[in-house]
């Protein structure tokens, strides 16, 4: 029988109501498939796209069990460990948490980089039902003595290949060897190369897998156009004609460095674009309130680079851009799934200048698929392997398209409305922020994911120094 409500899937009455007073009835995929085999005792591997909800997979099952056990932690202790690669990420993870466990006797903490030390080792003092945390503070409380591993009876590595990405894998195995052998651990990623299957039999005992959607696979509704440009100015040009071209939307801009994210943001603030920025370079504080004000419709665009952008989970980005085309293919699957999330649509649009048609060529290789052209022409160099045809995205239709470059492969003037002049821009300061907020959900029905964004991974960085965004 297939499993359509939380009810079926073997969730206390308790936690099946909090579900329902939050308004979520309908288990997605990796829920309705993952859930019972953790409440079963298993080993888990869950490959999912962000935006699946993946959080409430591990997070509901765990929360039963906890429950149900009904023993209290002993001080500088945790009885379960979460660990993800961003603070943005973790604060998310633990929101998400926090929510299903009103009215239950629980104790959430999380704990990142950035933040007091000196704090964290209070909250810690007298134990913890479950600890989420960033890899590299977590072996600074344990340095401290401020927090123990030995009670740990069920550990979650999410965002697993991104964390070998920013090289957090010795962490990782430093952590391993503190946790006790007897233990249930959850393992989940949006790719499986071979590094992750690596750490994957090192921490895992007899896992199960369980893939709701195939690695380098973009979400159905994500329509997916490319322009072809001469260079940086002409991208900053071509990104202000579409964002004026769909002034109700909201959208996240990608680039590949820290130095690169700033300026544009500054270009755009100062022609008068509602933008902000997150990036290495903006402390905790300040990530956070650009964060929230996109999340409020405050801020219209977001300008991130990849790492950062780890944590965001807002189900109404309209537009995601790839300003710079990613160094690792991974990263552009993980930048689109940003967009049509909790059922909408989406669109993400990709500038390629002169020297990116090897990362444009890689991206379409890993994704099986020609990315449609809606403006400009290939460089010379780039090669596109003969494939049969596959639409780029499965989706398609919604509102306000006007820089669409049409079906198929042919070319269009890529944003310009009908008559040739811009529309005015919500995008600008002082424009109304469009879209509902369901930040920490997923949408109607479905519990959230905090998942985010991950930076392209680089070559040996798997195996080198951790890197905290």
């Amino acid at each position: 029988m297939t499993l359509t409500t939380f009810d079926d899937l073997g969730l206390s009455k308790n936690i099946v109501a909090t579900l329902t007073t939050l308004g979520f009835t309908t288990p997605t995929p990796i829920q309705e498939k993952g859930i019972p085999v953790v409440l079963g005792g298993r080993d888990l591997i869950g490959l999912a796209q962000t935006g699946t909800g993946k959080t409430a997979a591990f997070g509901l099952p765990m929360i039963e069990m906890l429950l149900k056990d009904e023993k209290r932690p002993d001080n500088r202790t945790t009885r379960a460990l979460i660990l993800a690669p961003t603070r943005e990420l973790v604060n998310q993870i633990g929101d998400n948490l926090r929510s299903y466990l009103r009215r239950l006797p629980l104790k959430i903490n999380q704990v990142v980089g950035g933040a007091s030390i000196g704090k964290q080792q209070l909250q810690l003092e007298k134990g913890t039902d479950i600890l989420v945390a960033t890899p590299g503070r977590l072996l600074d409380l344990i340095a401290r003595n401020a927090i123990s591993l030995r009670a740990v009876r069920y550990l979650v590595l999410d965002e697993a290949d991104q964390m070998l990405d920013l090289g957090f894998i010795h962490d990782l195995r430093k952590i391993s060897k503190m946790v006790p052998p007897k233990r249930q651990t959850l393992l989940f990623s949006a790719t499986m190369p071979a590094s992750i299957a690596d750490l994957a039999a090192s921490f895992l005992t007899d896992p199960l897998k369980v893939a709701v959607s195939p690695p380098g696979k973009a979400a159905d509704k994500v329509e997916q156009h490319v322009h072809f440009v001469a260079g940086q100015n002409a991208k900053t040009e071509m990104l202000k004609k579409i964002l004026n071209d769909n002034p109700d939307g909201r959208s996240i801009v990608f680039l590949r460095t820290k130095h690169g994210a700033e300026k544009l943001m500054k270009h755009l603030d100062a022609t008068g674009y509602s933008v902000a920025s997150i990036h290495g370079n903006k402390s905790q504080g300040q990530r956070e309130r650009a964060l929230k004000g996109f999340r409020d419709g405050e801020i219209k665009t977001l300008i991130a680079t990849d790492v950062a952008a780890r944590g965001i989970d807002i189900p109404a980005v309209s537009h995601v851009f790839n300003y710079d085309l990613p160094e690792v293919p991974d990263a552009y699957v993980h930048r689109i799934g940003r967009t049509a999330r909790a059922g909408r649509d989406g669109i993400a649009i990709a500038f390629c200048g002169p020297d990116e048609g090897r990362l444009l060529r890689d991206v379409e290789k890993l994704m099986g698929i020609d990315i449609p052209v809606a403006s400009g022409e290939p460089p010379a160099n780039l090669a596109r392997p003969a494939r049969p045809q596959r639409r780029a995205g499965g989706g398609g239709g919604g509102n306000n398209r006007n820089h669409q470059g049409g079906p198929g492969r042919g070319k269009s003037e890529g944003g310009a409305k009908a008559d040739g002049r811009p529309a005015k821009s919500g995008h600008r300061k002082g424009g109304n922020g469009g879209g509902q907020n369901r930040s920490a959900n997923g949408g109607q029905g479905r519990p959230g994911n905090g998942s985010g964004q991950g930076r392209p991974a680089r070559s040996g960085t798997a195996g080198g120094r951790r890197r905290e965004a």
